[in-house]
């Protein structure tokens, strides 16, 4: 594929990950944090790369063809909408925004430049889940009945005086965090959730943001996704399971600390009993981050739809908001 001229806002873990994930040929223009060290040390880490004096430059340089945004949630939005208003492709991380309603006025940019943007919901480019995917489409494990997913991680001292714990900047505690992947996910072999139920508690850590959530979402043919996040899980994990008439496909682990990631297909026999068992593992490095650039690079250079579009992200923050209504929470 041709190179992309690339600006990236925000150089925290994740924006260089993002620069990681580049190609060779592409050409990091340059980078923008609030915080001018983190940036100097982006900028250092490709050829070339300069320094913007802030986000607004980054979107305004006629250099950039596309701008990654991998700020805090609170400023997710806003840098989206400029880039895209200027004309700009965006990756942008999940969640997008901080509610559906800040979304909104994405979706309307984009629609009015005709730009291309991809919601950074990695998870699907985990090659287990992948695998999963191509299994289900063909049809291997049957009609699908319900998906069930808990992920989750003990976080650490000072966790809850981060960023993430602070609800004007995140909008929203470990439901919007690592629940949007699982919401997601959910979406994806489902489809859209028009009946949501959940209950969502600070149960542990000393935040005025929410620790656990337990969501139960029906699809308009009563299928079912059973979804568990949180952070205090202590020990870092990730399961996600999906059954249908003929078979079940779990994925466990996602690399690292969650553990080896593992794709088992439990094939169910005409006699029923035991199951034909087949496994799956993917070792190594995460090539989440590398795999979904290739399909945002593919959607800019091609002009076709991105794999996870900002109508996706917006039906995740609906459910996370109707989830937030139930229980009365103002974030």
């Amino acid at each position: 594929m041709e190179p992309v001229n690339i600006a990236l806002v925000g150089c925290g873990a994740i924006g260089k990950k993002r620069i990681l994930a580049l190609d060779a040929e592409d050409t990091l223009v340059g980078v923008a944090d609030m915080d001018a060290g983190r940036a100097r040390e982006c900028a250092h880490a490709r050829d070339g790369a300069r320094v913007f004096d802030g986000w607004q430059e980054a979107v305004a340089c006629a250099e950039v063809e596309a701008v990654i945004v991998s700020t805090t949630n609170d400023a997710l939005a806003q840098v989206a909408l400029a880039a895209a208003a200027r004309g700009k492709h965006v990756l942008v991380e999940k969640p997008g925004a901080r509610s559906a309603r800040e979304l909104r006025g994405v979706i309307e940019a984009a629609r009015g430049t005709g730009v291309v943007v991809h919601v950074g919901f990695n998870h699907r480019c985990h090659p287990a889940l992948l695998k999963a995917r191509e299994i289900v489409t063909a049809g291997e494990i049957g009609p699908l009945l319900f998906v069930r997913g808990r992920y989750g991680h003990g976080g650490r001292v000072g966790y809850d005086r981060e960023w993430r714990a602070d609800p004007r900047i995140s909008g929203g505690g470990e439901l919007l965090d690592q629940g949007s992947h699982l919401i997601d996910l959910a979406r994806w072999f489902l489809g859209d959730f028009p009946r949501v139920s959940g209950y969502a508690a600070t149960m542990y850590w000393d935040m005025p943001v929410e620790d656990n959530a337990f969501l139960t979402l029906r699809t308009a043919a009563s299928q079912v996704a059973w979804l568990h996040v949180s952070c205090s899980e202590w020990k870092n994990m990730f399961s996600f399971e999906i059954y249908g008439r003929d078979g079940k496909l779990a994925v466990d682990g996602l690399g690292g600390s969650y553990g080896t990631e593992r794709l088992s297909f439990y094939r169910m026999l005409p006699r029923m009993g035991p199951p034909e068992t087949t496994i799956w593992e993917y070792p190594g490095a995460d090539t989440s981050w590398r795999i979904e650039y290739q399909e945002f690079k593919r959607a800019v250079r091609d002009r076709t739809p991105p794999a996870v579009s900002l109508e996706d992200a917006c039906a995740v923050l609906q459910v996370i908001g109707d989830v937030y209504a139930q229980m009365g929470f103002r974030y």
